[in-house]
């Protein structure tokens, strides 16, 4: 099943870090990376740019581009992955290998449907019942991230 982990940080304090601190975590963060990796659990990450160059589309029609995200908070999202995981405590767990090298970061754990145009939507729940009585197979992504395979 693919789980979105969405990576929280106080951007002023991110911005405040050294180019030594923050290559620093980067190399730790890869470490976790390269094990995801070779579980065959790690899709796409990224780190974002960032708010101030962030434009928010709201509103009818075309709508109306504001500067920087919406969201008030304290924390921003400054990053994100997308893994893998057979459950959701496996997810819990990489989330928690991530926080380990980067203790002031907070972790958000998603469920994710991945949308593939002409594919059926990812079932995150036993679905239907076959004609037999058993539950019905579960459609989500495979280790390619992408690629639909049967369970």
């Amino acid at each position: 099943m693919l789980y979105a982990i969405l990576a929280y940080h106080v951007e002023a304090d991110v911005m405040s870090w050294t180019a030594q601190e923050d290559a620093a975590l980067m190399s730790d963060l890869h470490g976790v990376h390269d094990r995801l990796t070779q579980q065959g659990c790690l899709g796409p990450a990224a780190r974002l740019g960032a708010t101030k160059t962030a434009r928010t589309l709201r509103g009818p029609g075309a709508g109306l581009v504001v500067d920087g995200p919406f969201a008030e908070t304290k924390e921003q999202l400054l990053g994100f992955y997308v893994v893998d995981c057979a459950s959701e405590d496996a997810a819990l767990e990489a989330a928690r290998d991530l926080r380990r090298v980067n203790p002031t970061a907070v972790y958000e754990i998603r469920p994710v449907s991945l949308y593939l145009p002409g594919v059926p939507f990812a079932v995150t729940e036993a679905g239907p019942a076959s004609s037999e009585g058993a539950p019905a197979a579960k459609l989500h992504a495979g280790p390619a991230i992408g690629s639909a395979r049967r369970t």
